[in-house]
């Protein structure tokens, strides 16, 4: 169902590509955007590493192409989620929920405060 991409979770990269078509089609630069501003900018996507998740996303039957159009004499490639990606990102938010929801039940039992502002990565 999910190609060689269902044995792992998915890299946080892919995960925050799929988000970002979760809303709609984007083209690539608008999924950059996306993925940088919903990583609060921890997360920075160049064109080669954009490119190649998707490809990969797309190789995995998670994302494919809407349309392409031409703007300034540039094609823009618009990009969207398939209906085996946006399943593939529900499994993927509630297993991060899940985890999450754990570590933060874990930090109370230890006598800790759970704190999202005490979190770093």
């Amino acid at each position: 169902m999910f190609s060689g991409m269902a044995s792992r979770p998915l890299q946080e990269p892919a995960f925050l590509i799929l988000s970002a078509l979760a809303q709609g089609p984007l083209h690539g630069y608008g999924v950059a955007k996306d993925v940088e501003e919903s990583s609060g900018g921890r997360v920075t996507l160049r064109a080669g590493t954009l490119y190649g998740a998707i490809d990969r996303l797309v190789a995995a039957g998670l994302v494919q192409v809407d349309r392409e159009e031409v703007v300034d004499s540039r094609l823009r490639r618009y990009y969207r989620l398939t209906p085996e990606g946006g399943a593939r990102l529900a499994v993927e938010a509630e297993r991060a929920e899940a985890q999450a929801r754990r570590a933060l039940e874990r930090l109370g039992r230890a006598g800790a405060t759970p704190s999202l502002g005490a979190v770093t990565a």
